[in-house]
């Protein structure tokens, strides 16, 4: 039977204070410390780690599909911002601007960019002329700054970094397939690589991005039952093409507009691990994205051969995963809570009677339960046990999800449930943003997340006003 007593006493229980937990939980482990300027924060090495694990699997998925990296200014100038209106004024209330360059105002204003598709787009005009030069699929890793008022390490910084894909297509069919592609792209990574259930929708009317023609997006839910737009892919028709002046000479000969598609992660997604597997003893994570995927803890360590075997059985696995061995003199029992904090998939304990045995402890962060292995076959029983780790949060984090989604067929139901619950509402709506933003005031933020692809007919009318209903929504909290 898994020991289920807390090893980490400074850290607030979830049911206790579901933010202070996670306050807690990201200083602990080491992810960030707070700057020197208001809502940005610095990504510690083993928060900056896992960015990096989570980027290297999403570059090489991107190249695969034929994505090539470029790297834009992190500045724009202000009229070039202004050439799409929507656009603008989407972005127009978080923009940070510079005025002054060295000791000089400067003629004209500098935003620090919230996005780069205006810099793509200034870009693409000069290099897209015919039908041979497309499509463009490039892809940027980079810093934006969007200047938050209330803001949470992970989630809402006024910094962060992200990748965004902006691409330029021949016909709306190849920018459509593109823009669904990278969203199948995102969910597949949440959920084979995260461990994270999501659902895939179409954002309404009010809630796409500024200057899209369609915003798609992967909702994962957290252990709360608060939402978090996991990822983005937006199709912008050619309302960008026709701002920037972008065409293209067709193969008949005729001058066309391209169609542009955009789309994002951010480290946002480590806020979105953080709060789908971690529990009161500190983080848990996926194996594809932890920075040590096996911890080997030698026991009696002072003992003649424990050192020595511990070394060996890190240099062997070492071979195939990101392997840490902890000699140092701290007592096994500051080893265990320590690795367990830091979220650890695997510990392996290793000591004088394991050595005459032929055998290690592993012990799996997401159970605690421990077992005997042999250490014939070891790599074979980490790969097994690190697969078995992956499964068991997915399976968790689908069943959190399916225990806290409810069904509203009323208006009095649907406040309720707000009132009452945490999670998702699936519910029939008339597509009336009026709609939409009563029940965000009704019920205390409770918005739309997404169309979802796989809609439910749960009834013929709309839960709010009670016109023909056009759609179901799923409705929620978010972060």
């Amino acid at each position: 039977m898994a020991d289920n007593k807390k090893m980490v006493a400074e850290i607030t229980s979830m049911d206790q204070d579901f933010a202070q937990w996670y306050t807690d939980i990201v200083k602990k482990a080491e992810l960030v410390d707070y700057s020197g300027v208001k809502g940005c924060m610095i990504i510690r090495p083993y928060g900056y780690a896992i960015w990096e694990n989570i980027q290297h699997i999403l570059d090489a998925e991107f190249k695969k599909l034929g994505h090539e990296n470029v790297y834009m200014p992190m500045f724009i100038p202000e009229s070039l911002l202004q050439k799409e209106k929507d656009h603008v004024a989407g972005f127009a209330p978080e923009c940070a601007v510079v005025t002054i360059g060295g000791q000089n105002v400067l003629s004209e204003r500098l935003i620090v960019r919230p996005t780069s598709e205006t810099l793509f787009c200034d870009h693409y005009k000069n290099i897209i002329h015919s039908y041979r030069d497309l499509p463009k699929l490039y892809n940027q890793w980079c810093n934006v700054v969007r200047w938050e008022k209330t803001t949470r390490p992970f989630l809402r910084t006024s910094e962060f970094l992200w990748q965004e894909g902006h691409t330029m297509h021949e016909t709306e069919e190849e920018a459509r397939e593109e823009t669904l592609r990278m969203l199948n792209c995102y969910a597949d990574f949440y959920e084979k690589t995260l461990a994270i259930p999501v659902i895939k929708g179409r954002k309404t009317e009010k809630e796409k991005f500024a200057g899209a023609k369609e915003t798609y997006t992967v909702e994962p839910m957290m252990h709360n039952g608060f939402a978090l737009q996991g990822g983005t892919s937006h199709y912008f028709g050619d309302g960008f093409c026709r701002a920037f002046g972008i065409t293209f000479t067709a193969k008949d000969n005729t001058v066309k507009y391209p169609h542009q598609t955009s789309w994002g992660v951010s480290t946002r997604m480590i806020g979105a691990i953080i709060m789908s597997h971690g529990d009161d003893n500190g983080l848990v994570l996926p194996p594809a994205i932890a920075p040590i995927q096996v911890v080997i803890i030698p026991v009696a360590q002072h003992k003649p051969g424990v050192i020595e075997a511990a070394k060996a059985l890190a240099d062997k696995l070492g071979e195939r995963f990101r392997v840490k061995l902890d000699d140092s003199d701290q007592s096994s029992g500051w080893k265990y809570s320590q690795y367990e904090m830091k979220g650890v998939p695997l510990r392996l304990e290793i000591g004088p009677r394991d050595i005459e045995n032929n055998s290690c402890v592993l012990v799996s962060r997401v159970t605690r339960e421990k077992q005997f292995v042999s250490l014939d076959g070891i790599t074979d029983s980490v790969e097994a046990a690190l697969a078995t780790v992956h499964d068991e949060l997915y399976n968790r984090a689908k069943e959190n999800l399916a225990n806290r989604t409810s069904v509203a067929l009323s208006y009095d139901e649907l406040l309720t449930i707000a009132e009452e619950k945490s999670g998702f509402i699936k519910a029939m709506w008339c597509g009336d943003t009026e709609c939409e933003e009563k029940i965000k005031n009704d019920t205390n933020g409770v918005k739309s997340r997404c169309i979802p692809f796989n809609e439910e007919h749960l009834s013929d009318t709309c839960v709010c006003c009670g016109k023909p209903a056009k759609h179901m929504v799923v409705w929620g909290r978010q972060y």
